[in-house]
């Protein structure tokens, strides 16, 4: 066994990258301060090729340095837009037909585990700052919440972490629909 190279892991091009089928999934950012944090948001996205990725607020705007240092070049490939107010974005997916999911704890969430996508569906998911989730203007206008079990002290993972283990959740369940 030997680690790939890079000439053999057959990358595509972003002129490639922007013509092939998306998973149906757009990315909301509710106020993320952190430019890391948005950076590496865009580098997962592009892994998953996710259709979008919705900035809200005071959440960085490429091109910015801190941005660029974790996305290593995604803010080219995948697409972004930036609403003034989270609830605009969200209100903006819904009325394009997309259903409306936070990631938050909140009373009533679903399970990830115990949640189906549905593979003709779009999906707007909302992930939300840093210190204090996703806001409550927001959770009063979402379809759904979805929780990522957790079973250690702190029951926080970082965003990064949760968007990756969210979008192979969906990933995964989407292949099989």
């Amino acid at each position: 066994m030997h680690k790939l190279k890079l000439d053999e892991l057959n990358r595509v091009s972003v002129d490639e990258f922007k013509k092939q089928k998306k998973l149906p999934l757009t990315i909301v950012l509710d106020n993320v301060r952190s430019m890391h944090n948005v950076g590496s948001i865009f580098r997962t996205s592009d892994a998953f090729a996710v259709e979008k990725i919705v900035l809200c607020g005071i959440t960085g705007q490429p091109p910015h340095r801190e941005i660029e240092k974790t996305a290593l070049g995604a803010t080219q490939s995948v697409e972004w837009v930036h609403f003034d107010t989270t609830l605009e974005a969200i209100t903006s997916l819904r009325a394009d037909g997309l259903t409306i999911i936070a990631l938050e704890q909140a009373n009533n969430s679903i399970n990830l585990d115990d949640y189906s996508p549905v593979a003709y569906k779009n999906y707007a998911l909302v992930f939300g700052n840093e210190v204090n989730g996703v806001s409550e203007d927001v959770m009063d206008n979402i379809d759904a919440c979805i929780e990522i079990p957790q079973f250690g002290t702190k029951h926080s993972f970082n965003i990064v972490v949760s968007a990756g283990i969210v979008l192979w959740d969906f990933y995964v369940k989407l292949s099989k629909a």
